[in-house]
Formats: C-alpha cells, structure tokens, sequence
C-alpha cells in the first residue's frame, strides 16, 4: 500500500473519516476532502501525525468545479490518485407525501449525482493512466437501503439504489481500462447522519433485526475499505460488499 494515493470526498466526517484515517494506518498517502474546511484540517493534522502526506483543500460534490481543482491540486503534489472513496451524503427522514422536489433533487445530487461527478472526474484520470499497468480503484459507499426500503426516506433510499446501479454499470465499461468500481453497502453504524435514530424505536428495530445484535463501529469498514484499495485485489470489480452484522441475510432472529 506504500507509494499509494487516495482521495476521499466526504472524508472528514463519520463513516467517510473513519476511512481516510484507516487508508492512512495501512500506509496510503490521503487526501480526505469535504465542505468544511474546519474539518479538512483537523482530519488532515491526524492524517499527518500518522506519518503520511496529504493536502488541505475543501471541496462541494455538488460543483464539478471544485472537484476538477481538488484532482488537479492531488495530482499536482503526489503524481497521481490510485484510489478515490465517494463518501460524500445527506438524508431527510419525512412522509414521501410531503418531500418537495427541491428536497428531492437535493438529496439527488449529493448521493448519486455528486458520486457520478467524483467518478467522472477521478475516472478521467485513472483511465488515461491505465497503460501504465497500474489500476485504479473506485470505492463508493452504499447502503443496505440499495436493497431494501426503510420508510419516510424514500429519496434516500432511491439515491442509494441508483449508487449500486452507477457502481455496476462504471465496473462494466471501465474494466478494459483496468479500473475496478466496487462499494460497500455499511449496515447501522453511529454517526451524526442517522444519530437520531440509534436511540429512537427505529433504531431498536434494526438491532433487534441485526443477527449479531449490536450497531457497528466506524473502524469495522476499514479492513474492507482497505482490500477494495489494494493493488493485490486484482480480480474484484462491479460487487456491492454488505457490512451489516448479518442483518440482510436475516429472517427471523427469535
């Protein structure tokens, strides 16, 4: 993993943090990117007292703009990206009778629109580097929600659907290029998007329907964050990997 490049857009908080800073355990230089600024440089500072490289620059899934500067200032300083993690999302949980289409394109074009575009412009340039051998790795975060509905956020839930369709579809036509598109679909895991929940009666449903009866922890995607990032995973491509305790896979627990 030395020598090794990523981008994480959505990286400085929750889910997408504990991502970079586990790229940064195993030894990959990383540039963990999102809206705050505040949070790029704190996630940053951590990134470098780990002993790796990285960059300080906030970036907005929602403008391809900045996206385009975010690529060019990583490969500016490091060469290249090998690896690009699209952690960027939001939700709103309310009646589908009530969602207004400014909440629906919303939520839209962070989740699906805003992962097309870090795909777009990341993809762009692992593909002109594929005749060098070395392959590219695209790592988009779904969610059980890909699979299955959960009420009262349904254009979460189509959003997360159209990711593992996005995933698929880039793992088809870029393959000849030696570009793997994968994503992990994380089950309950805390974090300031969903902290409302884990204490509410939703909240106690998914655990009880959890096999393994207990809510993940951030750090618990790392290691399969990690081999979707490898240069060993050579034959991986277009797959969805569930981290979930068991919970799609369940029936009846009791």
């Amino acid at each position: 993993m030395e020598q090794r490049c990523a981008v994480v857009v959505g990286g400085t908080s929750g889910l997408g943090r504990a991502i970079a800073i586990g790229l940064a355990k195993a030894g990959l230089d990383v540039v963990a990117t999102s809206r705050s600024p505040e949070g790029v440089a704190e996630t940053a500072a951590e990134i470098e007292a780990l002993g790796r490289s990285t960059l300080r620059v906030a970036s907005d899934v929602a403008s391809r703009d900045s996206l385009v500067s975010l690529r060019d200032a990583v490969v500016a300083k490091f060469g290249k990206v090998d690896v690009l993690v699209n952690a960027a999302g939001m939700t709103k949980r309310e009646p589908t009778l009530d969602v207004t289409e400014e909440t629906w394109n919303r939520i839209l074009d962070v989740n699906l629109t805003g992962t097309l575009r870090g795909c777009q412009v990341f993809g762009e340039h692992m593909i002109a580097r594929s005749g060098d051998g070395i392959r590219g790795r695209i790592l988009n975060i779904a969610s059980l929600s890909t699979f299955v509905a959960f009420t009262e956020v349904t254009a979460y839930c189509c959003s997360k659907a159209a990711v593992g369709a996005l995933t698929r579809s880039l793992a088809v036509e870029w393959a000849p290029f030696g570009v793997l598109v994968n994503a992990i679909a994380p089950g309950v895991f805390p974090t300031a998007l969903n902290s409302r929940i884990i204490d509410s009666p939703r909240g106690q449903e998914l655990k009880m329907r959890t096999p393994m009866a207990r809510f993940g922890m951030a750090e618990e995607l790392v290691s399969t964050a990690i081999y979707l990032s490898s240069p060993d995973t050579t034959y991986t491509t277009g797959q969805i990997i569930t981290v979930d305790g068991g919970m799609l896979a369940s029936g009846v627990n009791q």
